[in-house]
């Protein structure tokens, strides 16, 4: 399973950890000093601008789309785009769950509305009016394949989510379709660790 962390607590810490390396003297071998600046340059120019207004920091917690992201990666997560256009798939979104709306779960989107989606083994086949015989899905971002089988017949504004980790992730094989409603937004920047900063990170 893997969920997020819906806080700016574990941003704050990670930022104080960064410091007190420098102060401890290990910046030099750790964190080059050009990295604490990109870093903070980040922090001040975009995470607290777009925490209050169009994105929201989280924390991955668990393996379920490893190795897109690891646990205790740190993301920011876009959340006005979905408001003047509709998720795609392949983002990669943050959602609240229907079997726990307390908490946010990341996953990858598989299935669009209106779609049949058939998962077999690692064959995933999709079937919309486009391709009504249907045609198997490219996941060349697939690293550890496997886990439980499912078929779903999406309607109206439902989603089907996988996670990258697939024998370790808890998604639409088991507890079925995300609403549109429930998606809170998609993964926009990833902030921690350092050495991994990017922007749209999953995307392929």
């Amino acid at each position: 399973m893997c969920y997020i962390v819906e806080t700016m607590r574990e941003i704050e810490d990670a930022i104080a950890q960064v410091a007190g390396d420098v102060v401890a003297g290990k910046a030099t071998t750790k964190q080059p000093f050009w990295e604490l600046v990109r870093f903070a340059l980040v922090a001040l120019i975009i995470v607290l601008p777009i925490r209050f207004f169009i994105a929201e920091p989280f924390v991955v917690s668990g393996s379920s789309m490893v190795p897109t992201f690891e646990n205790k990666n740190y993301l920011i997560i876009d959340k006005i785009s979905y408001r003047f256009s509709e998720p795609q798939r392949g983002d990669v979104i943050v959602f609240e769950p229907p079997i726990n709306p307390e908490i946010f779960y990341i996953k990858r989107i598989i299935g669009l509305p209106n779609e049949t989606v058939d998962v077999k083994g690692n064959i995933v086949t999709i079937i919309n009016k486009e391709y009504p015989g249907g045609f198997i899905l490219d996941q060349s971002f697939i690293k550890n394949s496997g886990g439980i089988d499912g078929h779903k017949e999406l309607k109206d504004g439902e989603y089907f989510v996988m996670g990258d980790n697939r024998p370790a992730s808890s998604d639409s094989r088991i507890w079925g379709a995300v609403k549109r409603d429930l998606i809170t937004g998609k993964a926009f920047l990833r902030l921690l660790p350092l050495k991994n900063i990017d922007i749209w990170p999953g995307n392929y």
